[in-house]
């Protein structure tokens, strides 16, 4: 695969390729080692299962598998690389970037620009939105870029670690893309909220410090300014019917589920109906204050009853990949492009999210859907079960981390 030159056009997804771990924890069985009541992280989260890294990997090792796939896969010539962007909050390194691990990929061809983004799970939405860009406006040599989005994501014991999950997400991005974003059509948000982050001074621990009500909150508060902004961008006319699938950010589904119902209400206020269920039992919540509905019950129960339809036609079909591997942070969005098999020449709509907190909504045209279809096989056929060797392995990761921390403090005071 080669690229043309020329005024770059239909600029997006030419290839992709995604990795996960063989390694699970089945959520019921977690639920029963944490005593929780059953049905908690199943039924309460829209769990199924949760992948995990071994020891031997980190987010460089997911990088390199996963962009090495997408290159053997799609016989991707290296030379027709110019432009790398990765996105992750899983860093190994607080200055040498993953971008530069990837270089050993590519023989003889240094003359590649990088950059890595940082931003939580948003990371991986910056690093795309970097490499359309470059395709678009800078790329003078008709070269393609390769986007690379990978993340190990883990929690302490809690009542978040059911959350977690790994995996990593790598596209060649170029002109006449089978999934060409729509050129400037972008809503963002940003805002400076301490809802997770992870404190590196001081600190020997890899989990981060999470606020899980704020982040939620602020999930939801985001999609509805970056909804409301990307309509006033488009058409009076546009609603979640204008497309044929909608891919929101994924920590977990039952978040998800919660977030669809609100764009669907939002257009209700709008005056769209089609395909609502029982619309007028939204006919009381008309005036309420959206600040006020984040955690109230009685708006969630009915706009999740009044978008079912539209829920399962649009979305729910699109989270196999997320509700089977858990949570990939920079990753979770767009793994689910990889269910786009029946959606040729349709309409697709996406929300990105990262806590800190940065959001934007954009839109793309899937054009053609051949991709390589083999991670259904992998899902279904190469995972291997476990539970307490998946603690075991958290226990021995904690334990290698606080002595590289240590050791660095060491070599440091030492010098």
């Amino acid at each position: 695969m080669a690229c043309s030159g020329g005024n770059p056009e239909n600029v997006g997804i030419c290839a992709m390729e995604m990795y996960f771990p063989s390694q699970y924890v089945d959520q019921t069985e977690l639920e029963q080692f944490d005593n929780v009541s059953a049905g908690r992280y199943t039924v309460g989260l829209g769990l199924k299962e949760m992948a995990f890294c071994s020891v031997d990997e980190d987010v460089t090792s997911v990088c390199l598998t996963v962009v090495s796939a997408l290159l053997k896969n799609y016989e991707i010539d290296k030379k027709s690389i110019g432009y790398i962007a990765v996105g992750s909050e899983t860093l190994t390194d607080k200055s040498k970037g993953v971008f530069t691990a990837l270089r050993s990929l590519f023989g003889e061809n240094d003359e590649i620009f990088g950059s890595e983004c940082i931003g939580a799970c948003y990371a991986g939405t910056s690093a795309l939105f970097n490499a359309v860009d470059w395709i678009y406006f800078y790329n003078l040599l008709g070269k393609y870029a390769i986007v690379v989005m990978a993340d190990i994501a883990i929690y302490a014991s809690g009542p978040a670690r059911c959350t977690g999950g790994a995996g990593g997400f790598a596209a060649l991005v170029g002109p006449d893309a089978a999934i060409a974003f729509d050129l400037g059509l972008r809503s963002a948000v940003l805002r400076d909220v301490w809802d997770f982050y992870k404190p590196v001074c001081g600190v020997s621990s890899e989990y981060a410090v999470v606020d899980g009500k704020l982040s939620l909150e602020t999930y939801l508060s985001m999609l509805d300014v970056a909804y409301l902004r990307y309509r006033k961008r488009t058409s009076e006319q546009t609603s979640i019917a204008s497309f044929d699938a909608v891919m929101l950010h994924c920590p977990f589904s039952k978040l998800v589920r919660k977030a669809f119902g609100r764009l669907v209400f939002a257009d209700y206020l709008k005056g769209f109906k089609k395909d609502v269920i029982n619309p007028e039992s939204m006919d009381s919540m008309k005036n309420l204050n959206l600040e006020n509905t984040y955690t109230d019950r009685q708006f969630v129960a009915v706009t999740v009853a009044c978008s079912e339809n539209l829920w399962q036609k649009k979305t729910n079909p699109n989270l196999h990949f997320n509700v089977r591997i858990g949570n990939m942070y920079t990753s979770s969005l767009y793994a689910q492009l990889n269910t786009i098999e029946h959606l040729v020449r349709s309409k697709v709509l996406f929300f990105s999210y990262g806590s800190g907190a940065s959001a934007a909504m954009f839109s793309a045209l899937i054009r053609r859907s051949k991709f390589n279809s083999s991670l259904y096989a992998k899902l279904y056929f190469n995972a291997i079960k476990f539970c307490l060797f998946f603690f075991s392995i958290e226990v021995l990761s904690m334990c290698l981390f606080i002595l590289m921390f240590y050791l660095k403090s060491l070599i440091f005071y030492l010098n």
